[in-house]
C-alpha cells in the first residue's frame, strides 16, 4: 500500500480528508502534525543525547510521560512534546527551542536532517498530514528565503531520494483562497468569539525574515503569501511530482473518486 501525503493551504480541509481516508482505509497509519512521524518533525524535538538527558532531569516529575512520547533515531531524540499534558509552567515553550523549523537550524544542517529522514524512510501504508509541503515550504520561503527556482530545485532533489513507487500526494486546491481563509478566521476562535488562529499566524508571518523584509502587516499580506505558496506548490506538483500527485477541489471531492 502506498504512503499518502495530504497537502493544501490552511483551511482547505486537510484534516477532514485525512479522516475520510482513514474511515475507508483504517489499516493506514495516520501521522498528523504533532504526532511522531518518520518523515516530518512538526511540533517535535530533534535533540542530542545530552540535550535529552538534560530535559529528563529538568522535568523529572513527568519523566515517564516524556519517555513514553520519545523515539530515538540514530542518536537523536524526537519528543512529540505537544502530546504531553502538564501544568508545568513553560514546559512546552522550553521544548519548542529544540524544533528544526522557523529558522532554528542553519540551512545546511536543516536540509541534511530533512533529506536524511525522507531517504531512510522505507515504510508503507502511512497517511501523512502536512508532511511534504506545509512546514518545509514555509521554512524555505519565510526563514531560509530561497527563490522560487531554488525551492523547485530543492524539491526536485528531495523527491529524488524518495521511493516514488510508494508515494501518492493529494493536494487540496481552491481559487477562492481568500474566502477560505476568512472562514478559518471565524472558525478558529475561543468560546467568547476571540480570534485565536489569525493573530498567531499573522505574527508568525510578520516576525519571519521574509515577512519583515516584505513588510507583512495585515490580512491582505497573509492572503498574498498563501497565494504565492499555493502557486509554488502547484508548480512543484507539475514540474517534479507529476503522476505521483493529484490536485483535488477543496471541500468538493468525493471519497469514492479517490480510488484508494
Amino acid at each position: 500500500m502506498k504512503n499518502i501525503y495530504v497537502e493544501g493551504i490552511q483551511g482547505m480541509g486537510k484534516s477532514t480528508l485525512v479522516n475520510h481516508i482513514h474511515q475507508v482505509a483504517p489499516e493506514l497509519r495516520v501521522c498528523r502534525e504533532g504526532d511522531y512521524s518518520p518523515v516530518d518533525l512538526a511540533w517535535c524535538t530533534w535533540m542530542s543525547r545530552d540535550e535529552y538527558e538534560a530535559v529528563l532531569e529538568r522535568y523529572a516529575e513527568i519523566k515517564d510521560e516524556i519517555v513514553k512520547n520519545t523515539v530515538e533515531e540514530d542518536g537523536h531524540f524526537v519528543i512529540a512534546y505537544t502530546k504531553i499534558l502538564t501544568d508545568i509552567l513553560g514546559f512546552h515553550k522550553d521544548l519548542e527551542q529544540y524544533e528544526i523549523y522557523n529558522g532554528r537550524k542553519d540551512f545546511a544542517e536543516w536540509k541534511k536532517i530533512v533529506f536524511s529522514r525522507f531517504e531512510k524512510f522505507g515504510g508503507k501504508g502511512y497517511l501523512f498530514e502536512c508532511a511534504f509541503f506545509q512546514n518545509i515550504m514555509e521554512d524555505l520561503i519565510l526563514f531560509h528565503e530561497l527563490s522560487d527556482e531554488e525551492i523547485v530545485e530543492f524539491y526536485r532533489e528531495l523527491f529524488g531520494v524518495i521511493d516514488k513507487s510508494n508515494f501518492c500526494l493529494l493536494y487540496l486546491y481552491s481559487d477562492k483562497l481568500e474566502e477560505f481563509l476568512q472562514v478559518v478566521r471565524k472558525e478558529r476562535c475561543d468560546n467568547a468569539g476571540n480570534e485565536m488562529w489569525y493573530p498567531l499566524m499573522m505574527n508568525y508571518l510578520k516576525d519571519s525574515p521574509y515577512g519583515r523584509k516584505h513588510g507583512y502587516e495585515d490580512f491582505g499580506d497573509m492572503v498574498a503569501h498563501f497565494k504565492h505558496r499555493q502557486a509554488l506548490e502547484l508548480r512543484v506538483i507539475e514540474e517534479v511530482l507529476g503522476a505521483c500527485a493529484r490536485v483535488l477541489p477543496a471541500k468538493e471531492w468525493e471519497i469514492e473518486e479517490l480510488n484508494l
